[in-house]
């Protein structure tokens, strides 16, 4: 009998996922990180995910513990986010956060235990030791309003290869029936979609809170160099802004760039906003050990945003140019552009 160590968020899809590997004769052990509580005192956050996976756990008679890697996800990931934004650049915590925290842990928990897999409940697929260049692929999952692959583009071929995302085969609706045909306690929980981190997604009065010195004004600058204004930290501002810019003119104005340099926000008209090519750096490849040659794909530059024809163009210092078919409005520098061929993902960047 294979062992999978199931990363256990007290949510429905993660629940789920324990139940069917179960049911599909895994012997399943339940993990919940701990990832906001210092000093032995759980937040809230922390106590209802636990209480939720520990009732579920019970439920499905399958051992479950808790592992506290508070400390770990502050360095890796709320230090670098808070990092990001003071350097005018937009991160995705998610991103970074699934291959150095999440999938990093599990897989040192698995080694642990001995276990064969890990899971969770991801809406994605894996192809593993495919046929296609003999790797393990990330695949599409069969829902694709639902689908996470953006959100696992970084994950090492290690990584893929000890993993299972049972959910990936299944929509939504499924997954709801499956929970109440489990008689989960969860099976009504409403999904959570905001940074985990960060309380009613208002991720301004984060940051404030966070970080005294982030708020340094500066001007605002047309493309031309001209001030027509002042901002209040560059933090608050995103490439294709309109609204709130505080300044009036006769045409709309939007934000262009975020100048770390000279701690301005340029502004322009809504064409300015559109690009038509960029670079990566930091690129990870699943489909391929290297990208070597050119090659079209589809690109999508935000986890909710469509993918859309572009070529990738391999450069100097492992960096790689993006160019698309047509225009594409607001590409940010930080986010990460990730690159799709029919249902696989070949790879991705960071924005430069």
């Amino acid at each position: 009998m294979d062992k999978v160590i199931v990363a256990m968020s007290g949510g429905v899809d993660s629940s789920v996922a324990a139940a069917y590997l179960k049911d599909k004769g895994f012997e399943v052990i339940g993990l919940t990180f701990i990832m906001f509580s210092e000093g032995g005192n759980l937040s809230n956050k922390d106590k209802n995910a636990l209480s939720d996976a520990k009732k579920v756990a019970e439920q499905l008679e399958i051992k479950h513990y808790e592992k506290n890697i508070t400390r770990e996800f502050h360095n890796t990931i709320i230090k670098d986010f808070i990092r990001q934004y003071k350097r005018a650049r937009t991160p995705n915590p998610c991103v970074i956060c699934n291959r150095k925290i999440k999938f990093s842990f599990l897989l040192d928990e698995a080694k642990r235990l001995n276990a064969d897999y890990v899971a969770t409940g991801h809406y994605a697929l894996i192809e593993h030791n495919s046929k296609i260049n003999n790797r393990d692929l990330l695949k599409k999952a069969k829902d694709l309003d639902k689908d996470q692959t953006y959100m696992l583009y970084r994950l090492s071929q290690k990584q893929l290869g000890k993993s299972l995302f049972p959910m990936g085969q299944f929509s939504k609706k499924q997954i709801r029936k499956m929970a109440k045909y489990y008689d989960l306690v969860i099976h009504d929980k409403p999904d959570s979609q905001d940074i985990c981190f960060i309380e009613d997604n208002d991720y301004i009065k984060f940051l404030e809170e966070q970080s005294k010195n982030i708020k340094k004004t500066g001007p605002i600058l047309d493309l031309s160099g001209n001030k027509l204004g002042e901002h209040n930290g560059l933090y608050n501002y995103t490439i294709g802004q309109r609204k709130g810019l505080g300044i009036s003119k006769s045409y709309p104005l939007y934000v262009v760039r975020l100048d770390y340099d000279k701690n301005a926000v340029i502004v322009g008209m809504n064409k300015d906003v559109f690009k038509n090519s960029f670079f990566i750096k930091k690129p990870n490849w699943i489909y391929y050990k290297n990208l070597i040659k050119p090659l079209v794909v589809s690109c999508k530059i935000r986890y909710n945003s469509p993918a859309k024809l572009a070529a990738i163009y391999p450069e100097k210092n492992n960096l790689f140019k993006v160019v698309f078919k047509e225009k594409e409005r607001a590409v940010t520098p930080g986010q990460s552009a990730v690159f799709y061929k029919d249902n696989y993902v070949l790879g991705g960047g960071i924005i430069k």
